[in-house]
Formats: C-alpha cells, sequence, structure tokens
C-alpha cells in the first residue's frame, strides 16, 4: 500500500518534470524524487508501456533514451502537473478518509500522508479551499473520535456524546451504550443504544462534538438489534418533505454531508439532488447559508420561504436594496 501511495503521485508529476528538463540525467531526476536510479527506470518504462487498448507502448507516452539521459517526445496532454477543482479534492479527500476508517486498513500513515499533502494543496485555493481546509479539521477530530470509540468497544464501555442533529439543528449530550463501527456510502457511524431516545440509533462520527468513555459497562438491552441498512441509512419516513436543489460546483460538498439523492450532472459543474428534510425553518437556514450556491426547484413554498427570508435579511440590512420576491 505505501509503494504504491508513493509511486502514484510521482508517475503523475513525471512527465511534467521531464518536459522541463529534456535531457535530465537518470541520476539526476532519481535524486529529486527521492528514489535510486533502478526505481526511476522501472517508472520510466511503466510509463512507456501505457498504451492504448489494441496497441503497443508509447502510444500515450513516449519516451527518448540516450546514454543515462531521458527525454519525453510526446506527452499525451500531460504537460503540467495535476490540479484539482474544489469539488475534485473534497469528493478525494472525502474517499481517503472513508479509506483510513476502513477496518484492517495495512498502512493508514500513507493515506493520512496523502490527506494532509491534498488538503495542504487545496488549502491555499479559494473560494473552494475554504471547504477543504474545513474538510481537514473536521477529518482530524472524526480520527480522534472514532479512536476513543473503538477503546470504548474494545473495554465494553459506555460514551458519553455532544451530538449534532442536523436535521433539528441542535447539538445534545447522550449517554450511550456502543454497539458497533460501521462505514455506510464512505461514512463512518457509531451505532449504539441511546439512553435518552432509549432507541438504537447511528450516529456520525463527524457530527460528534464530543466523546468521553464512562467508567460504567456498556450495556445494551436485550432487545437492542443491529440497524437494518438494506435501503441506506436515511430510509424515507411518512410525511417527510422533500426538497430539489441545484448547487454550484463549490455547494456540492452539500451531497457529501446531508443525505441526498444525486439526479443529474448540469452544466458548469453544477449538481441535481433531491433531499428529504422535517423542518423546514432549518432548509430554509440551509439554503441561504450556501449564499447564493444553491437554488431551490421545487417544493414552491420552500422556495417561496427563502426568499421571504432573502428579503427580510436585506430590508434589515438596509444598505441593499430589497429586489427579491419582486
Amino acid at each position: 500500500m505505501s509503494a504504491a501511495t508513493d509511486r502514484m503521485p510521482r508517475l503523475l508529476a513525471l512527465v511534467p518534470y521531464l518536459l522541463a528538463r529534456p535531457g535530465i540525467r537518470i541520476d539526476d531526476a532519481a535524486r529529486d524524487f527521492g528514489v535510486t536510479p533502478k526505481q526511476l527506470r522501472r517508472d520510466l518504462e511503466l510509463l512507456w508501456m501505457c498504451g492504448l487498448p489494441g496497441y503497443g507502448p508509447g502510444d500515450l507516452i513516449d519516451l527518448s533514451f540516450a546514454g543515462d539521459t531521458v527525454t519525453v517526445t510526446f506527452d499525451a496532454g500531460m504537460n503540467r502537473p495535476l490540479r484539482l477543482t474544489g469539488g475534485e479534492a473534497t469528493a478525494l479527500l472525502v474517499a481517503l478518509r472513508a479509506l483510513a476508517e476502513t477496518p484492517g486498513l495495512l498502512d493508514t500513515d500513507a493515506v493520512r500522508r496523502a490527506i494532509a499533502k491534498i488538503e495542504a494543496a487545496a488549502g491555499q485555493a479559494q473560494p473552494s479551499g475554504v471547504v477543504v481546509g474545513l474538510a481537514l479539521r473536521e477529518g482530524e477530530r472524526t480520527a480522534h473520535t472514532r479512536g476513543v470509540v473503538q477503546r470504548a468497544l474494545q473495554a465494553g464501555r459506555a460514551l458519553r456524546i455532544r451530538y449534532y442533529t442536523a436535521s433539528r439543528d441542535e447539538i445534545t449530550e447522550r449517554t450511550v451504550d456502543p454497539m458497533r463501527l460501521l462505514i455506510v456510502q464512505a461514512v463512518g457511524y457509531l451505532e449504539a443504544w441511546c439512553r435518552r431516545a432509549e432507541g438504537v440509533r447511528l450516529f456520525r462520527l463527524d457530527r460528534i462534538d464530543d466523546v468521553q468513555v464512562l467508567d460504567e459497562p456498556a450495556a445494551p438491552p436485550p432487545t437492542a438489534r443491529p440497524t437494518d441498512l438494506t435501503d441506506g441509512v436515511f430510509a424515507p419516513r411518512p410525511g417527510q418533505e422533500v426538497a430539489e436543489l441545484v448547487l454550484d460546483p463549490d455547494a456540492r460538498w452539500v451531497a457529501e454531508y446531508y443525505p441526498c439523492e444525486e439526479l443529474a450532472e448540469l452544466p458548469g459543474g453544477r449538481l441535481r439532488v433531491r433531499m428529504r428534510y422535517g423542518d423546514e425553518s432549518w432548509m430554509v437556514r440551509l439554503v441561504l447559508s450556501l449564499g447564493g450556491d444553491a437554488r431551490v426547484e421545487s417544493p414552491a413554498t420552500l422556495a417561496g420561504s427563502v426568499r421571504r427570508r432573502a428579503a427580510d435579511a436585506l430590508a434589515r440590512a438596509r444598505h441593499l436594496p430589497s429586489t427579491l420576491g419582486q
């Protein structure tokens, strides 16, 4: 895992590096990449062997060797270092964090190093870098939470958690009896018996603000059963409202953080999603918090509530004209 994780970014960087240094000595290139000349030759051979289906080597990347030097003669468009948009970086970070949470992964350090490097680079981008930087802080907190929960499960201890419930926009203190850790659709969850709700509940690890192991045994009642996740974590409930939203690129993180069904990719990197919600006032606050990067397509009642709340806010500000709803 570690070798593969290190090699992939090196292969992606090699072509633009060599294009900027035609005829460079292989020993010098190897030193710059921190590998042996033998390893670099293997990397160059692998690049040269990347071809199109049914064709031979050199179809995508072509190299010319002269003695101990190398020159790229065809770059297949790989003439600059890889750059990610904010949405792409966020999606990649979500996948890497899910990989880091996978039980039995042999080299979590390599995954975390990759996460740190991507976020260090993406954090310099604006405005989408704000979202990625936030993802890093949340990822570090989630990793800490997961470690505490794992220790509680191994020791058979109860937990006290402070939990944010997004659908009600509230934070509550709960004492829970852990049952298992699981990953569903790249998101980590604690399944536990909640003494406050007197039932089995799933708690997203990234929404646990604080967690403490208690000096008392975890004791889920005999009636506690694992949650049936056949239809996913957020199965529809009777009477729930459903909204269709169009998210601009910098708001696509909403589809990762909240229970959404992706309906269609739209021009310009936008995304149409369907999202269930139980409280209209919470949904209005969510849409307004996105600062114009989300548009409500349905229902009309929700769109009207968003317009009215935005118009009221602008009217109170007094320094901007209120034209919404005209």
